[in-house]
This record gives structure tokens, C-alpha cells and sequence, in this order.
């Protein structure tokens, strides 16, 4: 079972939020803490859109969700909300999935005019499946990112510190 379950919201593979995404696993690595990651956009779309509950991969990533105790959730911004593909996925959990689980939102976005996304759009949703161990979310400016080669991202220095700072709060309310 893993103790941390990543959840990505974003639609594709060359997304900058993979520079957050790889940053976070480094971290957990580094800390030996286990984790396995719901990518979203791999799951079957079909199933998403007819919310078939009863899907063999969609019940392998709630249980995935189930054996955690500890969520990481990784969105984009898209006008002024997290991304459609997470609030799908989110909709298929059961209803009290995040009760008693540590939940870190991380959300980037084109500017600073969608940090409050966290807190009014993503946060509620999560609530409303139980998340009530908040750490507090790290929104990042897109441009905070930059894309190498091979799906190589470098994250600007302050980014990292707002990150490194949620990640320390994430792993020592895990303990």
C-alpha cells in the first residue's frame, strides 16, 4: 500500500506542471516516503464521461486513494478554475474518500491572477469528499517553470522554497 497518492489533473505529458510532478517525487524519494501516481489523463475517457463506477482502472486508482494516508493533488489553471479531467476523476471517488488524509494542492498557472483558485475553487471540491487536513496549497506562475530537453523541467529558486516549505508541513503531518 502506498502512504502518498499523487493525483495529476493535467490533459498531456508536456505540461510545466510535470516539473512540479517530478519535483514532489524527488522530494518523497529523498524522504523514503512511498507513493504511487494517478496520472488522469491515462485512464479510459470513456469511462470518465459515463462515470462507470464499476470500471476496473478507475476502482484500481480509488483504492490507490483508499491506502493513503496522505493525497498530493497537481492542477492546472484553466480559466479560473482546476482542470475539467481532475474534476472528473474527483467525481468518481466515493464520497468520503479524503477523510482522514493529509491533502496538499499544488496549481500553476499562466499568472497570479488565479491564486486564489485553491482556496475557492479546488479546496471546496475536495472538502466535499472529506479533506479536512489541509497543508496550505503553493499556486506557481507557469513561467516559474522552465522546459528543458526530454520532459526536463528547472523550477525558479523561490518556487522551490514555497515548494519545499508545503512539501516539510505535507510529510510531517504523514507522522
Amino acid at each position: 500500500m502506498s502512504k502518498v497518492v499523487i493525483i495529476t489533473g493535467e490533459p498531456n505529458e508536456t505540461s510545466r506542471l510535470y516539473g512540479i510532478l517530478n519535483f514532489v517525487r524527488k522530494v518523497l524519494q529523498e524522504n523514503d516516503i512511498p507513493f504511487k501516481t494517478i496520472s488522469v489523463h491515462t485512464l479510459p475517457a470513456e469511462e470518465f464521461i459515463r462515470a462507470k463506477f464499476d470500471s476496473v482502472q478507475i476502482i484500481q486508482a480509488n483504492k490507490l486513494v483508499e491506502a493513503s494516508s496522505g493525497v498530493i493533488v497537481l492542477t492546472p489553471v484553466y480559466k479560473a478554475a482546476y482542470s475539467g479531467i481532475l474534476k472528473t476523476f474527483l467525481d468518481l471517488l466515493p464520497q468520503k474518500s479524503l477523510k482522514e488524509k493529509v491533502v496538499l494542492p499544488l496549481v500553476i498557472g499562466g499568472s497570479i491572477g488565479h491564486l486564489l483558485a485553491i482556496e475557492y475553487a479546488l479546496n471546496p471540491v475536495l472538502s466535499a469528499i472529506g479533506a479536512t487536513q489541509f497543508v496550505n496549497g503553493v499556486y506557481t506562475v507557469d513561467k516559474q517553470i522552465v522546459r528543458l530537453e526530454q520532459h526536463q523541467f528547472t523550477i525558479h529558486e523561490e518556487a522551490q522554497q514555497r515548494l519545499n516549505e508545503a512539501l516539510n508541513s505535507f510529510m510531517n503531518q504523514l507522522k
